[in-house]
């Protein structure tokens, strides 16, 4: 009776831990699903740029402004090894509810125009806002599935992905693309959001994490997939509807809503799985519990002689890093500069879209943005899980699928500098996927060469290029050469139409990406051996898996 109580009380608290870790990464996804306002500025830049008689170097200043407010993303990640994941969502709720509620009042004209550089700082905290959001689900997320850190990544960032054309499509259904609306919304539903999630998101413990079988967890990720497809084409198929109706726009909604709520039924499965199938679940804990135990001092014993002989060496890539050992490493500087070339290039073409699809002559560019956000989506989801198939397979090192994206992302630029009919829909399909794909591939791979104990700090460290690549191809490239090309307007602006406007600025751009690709071959080739020992270690707990339920 006893024991039959202990196991009972024991499947109890393991069910419950196991839904409480599925039901937190529900809430991540919704999280995620509002964290990529920061890739909407295109939404409302031309409402800016003509209600404050703004050139397009000055408009793209203010798209770096936003921009460089991931540069304090840092402050983030310091943070997130401090406080708990709730205050972190707290923080960059309030920040964004701040920033876009502040441009939400000069855009509807409830305020006089605000000076340029009170303007800068809101955009700035719009754009900061999101690092706060993003570290705290990434890191904690990474920490509770740490061997899919792939599928993680991926789903996530397929999530963030989708949010630009969740948004647009939303504003475009309620309100008629107006840009006051659009900016209430990107304050006020994230904001509601995070508060959402501040109740359900938290890290759980390593042996929580680990005790639900890999299997198990495949076949659930397997089930987001599936809802983040279903939930990409439905976008899409709406994109295309000419002039819908109101009625048809508010059952799309209502339709979307269901859609996103939908994974709650995943926790909810677990939690009846474990209680229902209580024994079993004791019964596959202990047969993954260590065959010999060490006594708590012996093993302290054990571990400080590790850490006494870790402190003698260097680490290597692969293990355990610090900050100061992290921007020491060569390999964190391929990865770094890798990294601006994709993310840096694709960011500029985000920002610019508006301006782009002017000169090509498409005044309205919600399709174009939504193809963009949808097909990063498809990017990042499918690397994600692709990749770690790979790697399980084959051993193949997740840079190899960046070094990839470079390439179909130049294929992109080169198509949009030929400016052709058409190119514009292709263009926007290649550069949004590969956007996608580097963000999604570069999370886990760091996380994988440099550990996961200051994995907060060290993603904010990477995602630095987001402000410094906006800056040198948006602020710098496009905004210089596009004014070059425009001719001046009443009222101080400038405008552009033609094919020569952004010409030059994807020929360069072209070039930066085959810059990136062979960093992505060389960092390939320079951690080949880590990978093949990723992919050793994944096999083992296969095959004793299957060996333990014969």
């Amino acid at each position: 009776m006893w024991i039959k109580a202990m196991g009972s009380t024991s499947s109890y608290v393991s069910s419950s831990s196991s839904s409480s870790k599925w039901l937190g990464f529900v809430a991540a996804v919704w999280i995620q699903c509002i964290s990529g306002n920061n890739y909407t500025f295109s939404n409302y830049s031309d409402a800016l740029k003509s209600l404050m008689h703004l050139t397009q170097l000055q408009l793209n200043n203010l798209s770096v402004a936003k921009d460089v407010g991931k540069a304090f993303g840092l402050l983030a990640g310091l943070a997130s090894d401090r406080f708990p994941t709730w205050a972190i969502l707290l923080i960059g709720s309030v920040e964004g509810l701040i920033g876009y509620g502040a441009q939400w009042l000069v855009v509807s004209q409830r305020i006089q125009p605000l000076p340029y550089w009170q303007l800068c700082v809101f955009l700035c905290m719009g754009g900061n806002s999101t690092t706060w959001m993003n570290t705290a689900v990434l890191v904690t997320c990474i920490r509770n599935f740490r061997s899919n850190r792939g599928p993680v990544s991926g789903i996530l960032k397929g999530f963030v992905g989708l949010s630009t054309a969740i948004f647009t499509t939303l504003c475009s259904a309620l309100f008629a693309d107006d840009p006051g609306s659009f900016l209430i919304m990107l304050s006020v539903i994230p904001f509601a959001v995070c508060l959402t999630g501040v109740f359900f998101l938290r890290e759980t413990p390593p042996d929580v994490s680990a005790g639900d079988d890999d299997g198990e967890e495949v076949k659930y990720f397997g089930f987001f997939n599936v809802v983040a497809v279903a939930v990409a084409l439905f976008l899409l198929a709406y994109g295309f509807i000419p002039s819908p109706s109101m009625l048809v726009s508010r059952l799309f909604v209502a339709v979307l809503v269901v859609m996103l709520a939908s994974p709650l039924g995943i926790p909810v499965y677990s939690y009846l799985k474990g209680r229902l199938g209580g024994g079993n679940d004791v019964e596959r804990q202990r047969l993954k519990e260590p065959l010999l135990q060490i006594p708590e001092k012996e093993n302290e014993g054990v571990v400080a002689e590790e850490e006494a002989e870790i402190v003698k060496r260097a680490p290597e890539v692969g293990e355990e890093h610090t900050i100061v050992e992290a921007l020491r490493s060569v390999d964190f500087w391929i990865l770094f500069v890798s990294f601006l070339c994709g993310v840096g290039t694709g960011l500029a073409v985000m920002n610019n879209m508006g301006q782009i699809g002017l000169a090509l002559g498409y005044p309205d560019i919600s399709l174009f943005l939504s193809l963009t956000s949808i097909f990063g989506f498809f990017g990042r989801i499918i690397s994600g899980t692709v990749s770690e198939f790979t790697i399980k397979k084959a051993a193949t090192p997740r840079p190899l699928w960046n070094a990839a994206s470079q390439l179909l992302m130049a294929v992109g630029y080169i198509l949009l500098a030929m400016a052709m009919p058409g190119s514009l829909y292709i263009g926007s399909i290649l550069v949004g996927m590969c956007y996608g794909v580097r963000l999604a591939i570069t999370v886990p791979t760091a996380s994988e060469l440099f550990g996961l104990k200051y994995y907060g700090l060290i993603y904010n460290i990477l995602i630095l290029n987001l402000p410094l690549g906006s800056f040198l191809f948006s602020g710098l490239l496009a905004g210089i050469l596009y004014d070059m090309e425009a001719t001046t307007t009443e009222g101080g602006g400038n405008t552009c139409v033609g094919g020569h406007c952004y010409r030059l600025v994807f020929i360069v751009m072209t070039g930066a990406c085959i810059v990136g690709f062979f960093l992505d071959i060389l960092l390939s080739i320079r951690t080949k051996n880590i990978y093949t020992k990723i992919s050793t270690s994944k096999k083992p707990k296969k095959s004793l898996g299957t060996s333990n339920r014969q």
